[in-house]
């Protein structure tokens, strides 16, 4: 088995822990999920922690950085294979991911905004406009 290298900002790497620990509810109330996609220069297996909507039987992730005026690594690295690892709870599975098209990005974004309203604020804080992604296993 490969090795997987967990998020290398601590408090991810936090989040992840305490994941693992809960069974997968590490904040109640929160829909979190690790997501695990391959490192696009390095071909490793990256592993982070991200909260998500659901939308029918679709997983919905928002590329926010917090706000940061560029897009997440591991957005980046979805991009390039679009192939990933998915945990919710104690249950894994292999999903497909692909970026919303500009038709379904504003019906996407308002869930991710009614999950967590901080991302209106973070969208506010940049001048690109977050990708939302969608997740369709396997």
């Amino acid at each position: 088995m490969p090795e997987v290298h967990d998020n290398p900002n601590a408090w991810v790497a936090e989040h992840i822990r305490r994941f693992e620990e809960t069974g997968g509810r590490p904040r109640p109330g929160v829909n979190d999920l690790l997501l695990t996609t391959r490192g696009r220069k390095t071909g490793e297996l990256r592993r982070t922690a991200l909260v998500y909507a659901l939308d029918g039987d679709r997983y919905v992730l928002a590329a926010s950085n917090r706000g940061a005026d560029h897009h997440p690594a591991w957005y980046l690295n979805l991009l390039a294979d679009l192939y990933v690892t998915v945990q919710v709870g104690t249950e894994t599975f292999t999903a497909r991911a692909r970026p919303a098209t500009a038709a379904e990005h504003p019906h996407l974004w308002r869930l991710m905004v009614s999950a967590r309203p901080e991302y209106a604020a973070y969208q506010e804080q940049t001048s690109r406009k977050i990708p939302v992604v969608l997740l369709e296993r396997v």
